[in-house]
């Protein structure tokens, strides 16, 4: 069997296991977010907090709760490692010094997880099971509860009220997010990732030297790390290193974790506004983007010009033997097209064109399937302005899910799809022009742009993942990409709960001969079609410089 073929069957054997749990864990989380029954240890944590679950919250209040509980996220995380020197259990590891401690912070609680630091050299047990892997579930159900938020708007009318942040944020990590996570970790266990709480020891002699490693919870810290597409390593060769990712059925097992969630979330939402068929249109779109950068990125590494590509069958450097070329185009794919930024090789070593893709996947806004909650209120939004589009070319005022998109709903849509680019550009832009930051280039040329375009866009975008080839920990990285995952990811929530109070308090629109299914295929069709053009638009200049350039010299 040749290796191209062996990764398209892996591709064919994902979306038949996404497609059975499709159905029952998209029903499933529509009841979690519409029951109004609270379950005892969610009453305990309800009262320990001071939050009262029944009360209906306008956007305002809301948001006011996303940001005040992430506030007080990225503080307790923050003084976390400041004091790891002093903690139990610190495995003789200092404290973080105070940049790299912001950094890491702002990335865990944005759902970003970027990583400047090597992870078995660094953090101890205190931390990362208190601090960081805290993290990958609580930030993971804000996404999602922001996105429940966004839907309630499109399902609601003649109501302000969007539902209360405390509830949904505590229900998605209770009822969803932990015992997913739980079956996750037993099947990585039985696959021979590690879950202990060892400390630092000797594994063997290499060319006359001994290697040490720490053990750790990191079974469990990569199931949640996957199913809330946070992408944090254990150890710093992340989803590539044996004792988070023992071999190819773990391989596959992750991606099916980092999809799951996200490709569901669509039939949730369909569920809520009390239509299936508009769940199946949103599907369709990150479908046909995802199998259609999977199948791009397979051309593009199988493809490799040279003798040492021919040699080794394709672009091989950088990728695990135990895993090839195929399950490796999966996963960069997948990684990079929800906010999760775990890696099973190194996308620097990418041929120019494939990691490019990867770039270009995280500038779509990573919204196929995005991450989780994340992907499908971005989704949602260019639905939006797909409608407006589509309206402006029979003048006709857009509908989308029975409400009217007016001045100000395209405004705010407008604000969300502006704030990221925005973001990524012009902090490119202070990087290449100050003398200081270029030091921390491994290469020259158009792949030392890209090593910077990509650390931007992975930051502003909450991916995480990197180019590998950048020294990001300098203060200047540490603190312009932690302030760039804080406002690209909490920017943008501003418009998305503004918009969905906005529609919720909207009158249902009849439908009439004029109004544009969103149901059917046309609209999928228009959907990929505004994302690709609005990327495009916004972002070509700068690929042209980087993955273009190295893609047509090479």
């Amino acid at each position: 069997m040749s290796p191209f073929l062996a990764g398209v069957l892996q591709l064919l054997a994902l979306i038949a296991a996404l497609a059975l749990a499709y159905r029952p864990l998209g029903d499933y989380m529509a009841r979690v977010y519409s029951s109004t029954k609270h379950l005892r240890v969610e009453k305990w944590i309800y009262k320990a907090i001071g939050a009262n679950p029944n009360a209906e919250m306008r956007w305002p209040a809301y948001l006011r709760g996303v940001l005040a509980f992430s506030a007080v996220s990225v503080l307790f995380l923050y003084l976390l490692q400041r004091i790891q020197g002093s903690l139990p259990g610190s495995l003789g590891f200092s404290s973080i010094d105070p940049d790299q401690a912001f950094n890491t912070a702002t990335s865990f609680v944005s759902n970003t997880n970027w990583q400047s630091y090597y992870g078995e050299q660094a953090m101890g047990h205190v931390v990362q099971t208190g601090g960081l892997a805290v993290q990958n579930f609580v930030s993971a159900a804000v996404g999602i509860a922001v996105a429940v938020a966004l839907v309630r708007g499109f399902a609601r009318s003649r109501t302000g009220e969007l539902g209360n942040f405390w509830a949904d944020m505590v229900r998605g990590t209770v009822r969803i997010l932990i015992p997913v996570s739980v079956i996750g970790a037993i099947v990585l266990v039985a696959c021979g990732a590690i879950q202990n709480f060892a400390g630092i020891h000797e594994v063997g002699q290499f060319m006359g030297g001994s290697q040490q490693w720490n053990g750790g919870a990191v079974a469990s810290q990569e199931a949640i790390k996957e199913i809330g597409t946070n992408g944090g390593g254990y150890f710093n060769a992340n989803s590539a290193h044996p004792f988070e990712n023992p071999n190819s059925f773990s391989n596959l097992f992750e991606i099916f974790l980092i999809l799951l969630v996200p490709f569901a979330l669509t039939r949730t939402f369909g569920k809520m506004v009390g239509s299936i068929k508009q769940g199946y249109a949103i599907l369709a779109t990150m479908v046909t983007i995802w199998v259609g950068f999977v199948l791009l990125m397979m051309a593009t590494e199988f493809a490799g010009h040279g003798p040492a590509f021919e040699v080794a069958g394709g672009a091989l450097e950088g990728k695990e033997t135990r895993f090839g070329i195929g399950a490796s185009s999966i996963f960069s794919i997948s990684t990079t097209l929800t906010s999760t930024g775990a890696v099973d090789s190194f996308h620097s070593s990418n041929t120019g064109l494939g990691g490019g893709l990867n770039l270009l996947g995280m500038q779509l806004g990573e919204i196929a399937p995005g991450g989780v909650g994340s992907g499908l209120y971005g989704m949602l939004i260019m639905a939006i302005i797909a409608v407006f589009i589509a309206g402006l070319m029979v003048g006709r005022t857009p509908e989308y899910l029975g409400k009217k998109i007016g001045t100000r709903e395209i405004k705010l849509a407008a604000c969300y799809i502006l704030i990221t680019p925005a973001l990524v550009l012009c902090f490119t832009a202070a990087a290449m022009a100050l003398p200081t930051p270029v030091n921390s280039l491994t290469n020259s040329g158009a792949h030392g742009f890209s090593e910077i375009l990509y650390a931007y866009t992975s930051g502003a975008n909450n991916n995480g993942s990197a180019f590998a080839g950048l020294n990001a920990d300098t203060q200047w990285f540490n603190t312009t990409l932690g302030l760039a995952m804080l406002l690209g990811r909490f920017l943008p929530m501003v418009f998305v709960l503004a918009l969905a109070g906005s529609l919720a308090e909207q009158k249902p629109v009849p439908e009439t001969a004029g109004t544009l299914r969103t149901n059917k295929p046309l609209f999928t069709g228009l959907l990929v079609g505004t994302i690709l053009i609005i990327t495009g638009l916004t972002y070509f200049p700068a690929l042209a410089l980087g993955p273009l350039a190295e893609g047509l010299a090479s």
